[in-house]
């Protein structure tokens, strides 16, 4: 299982005409690159592209005799470039857009001479940029999976992310006062109120509840750059496939959900499904239960598993 970082660089002029010098990251994991069919997997918001191995964050779905077997496929994923994990940021977030970086990570394929995907996964963030990729180049996947996303960012999320903004242009302790806002936007009422149950800390003297939003903000804070989620949290905002291209899209599609998302809700994916049906043969709808909400994709694993498994 390859592992390593490897770069890729190139000059790129974003839609709003500005100029950069780009190094994109990636990682391969399982067979060798043209020795069998290709996963290209997209990173969520505060994600990576070391998605396989021991440090994996998807790696109860992704590696050997999982359901994505490193044994029989070859798992590639990009790093969104000014994610920081590859150590370019990115200052004037606002030149790029969801598009820019589906048209980044379409060069990137190119530049790798890959043609054709046998799947493009993508969850949340990462769906989004998989929708704008297939937009452009609607023959590029087999089978395309989204996952607790949408095509387009609806007025909710927008809302979400608008918050997300304010907070991370606060002078004191930003990024920490934004993912605790995120952290309450990925889960639900029903999932915090079942975990904690008004528990009380005297040590800490505080709720069990806010000492987790205060380890989830200052774990971040540790482990991610301000520069950087200013950056995903733009692109979150700002998710516009072209809805009258959807059509053209050849992969056969399949929606999954989360009945609880309270950041991409089910309902929307539901009416996406239904958009798409009017016009294509091949999509499907499936849908995680779950308390948890939009972070249910990254913890019911035996859900996701058995509806991934179903659709390989």
């Amino acid at each position: 299982m390859k592992t390593e970082l490897n770069n890729i660089n190139f000059s790129y002029q974003t839609n709003s005409g500005k100029d950069y010098d780009i190094p994109l990251s990636y990682q391969l994991f399982g067979r060798d690159l043209f020795s069998a069919p290709i996963i290209l997997v997209n990173h969520a918001l505060t994600g990576n592209s070391e998605v396989a191995g021991e440090r994996g964050w998807w790696k109860r779905l992704i590696g050997e005799d999982q359901v994505i077997d490193t044994a029989r496929y070859t798992v590639l994923c990009f790093n969104i470039p000014g994610n920081g994990y590859d150590h370019f940021f990115i200052d004037a977030y606002e030149d790029f857009t969801t598009a820019d970086m589906a048209n980044i990570f379409l060069k990137g394929l190119e530049f790798l001479q890959i043609k054709n995907l046998h799947a493009l996964i993508g969850g949340s963030l990462g769906g989004g940029i998989g929708w704008e990729m297939l937009v452009k180049n609607p023959e590029l996947a087999e089978i395309f999976i989204p996952i607790a996303c949408d095509f387009k960012t609806h007025d909710w999320l927008h809302a979400q992310c608008l918050v997300q903004k304010f907070l991370l242009d606060q002078e004191k302790e930003p990024l920490q006062k934004a993912r605790m806002h995120a952290m309450l936007c990925y889960r639900t009422p029903e999932s915090l109120n079942e975990r904690f149950k008004n528990s009380y800390s005297e040590k800490k003297q505080r709720l069990e509840s806010e000492d987790w939003l205060v380890y989830h903000g200052n774990s971040l804070n540790e482990r991610f750059s301000l520069k950087s989620y200013k950056l995903m949290n733009h692109l979150l905002m700002n998710i516009r496939a072209d809805e009258s291209k959807l059509k053209n899209i050849r992969a056969g599609i399949h929606l999954i959900s989360v009945d609880t998302d309270l950041f991409f809700p089910a309902s929307e994916m539901r009416m996406c499904y239904h958009t798409l049906k009017e016009n294509k043969k091949h999509v499907f709808y499936h849908e995680i239960k779950s308390i948890h909400g939009h972070d249910a994709f990254l913890m019911e694993y035996e859900q996701l598993n058995t509806i991934i498994k179903n659709i390989l």
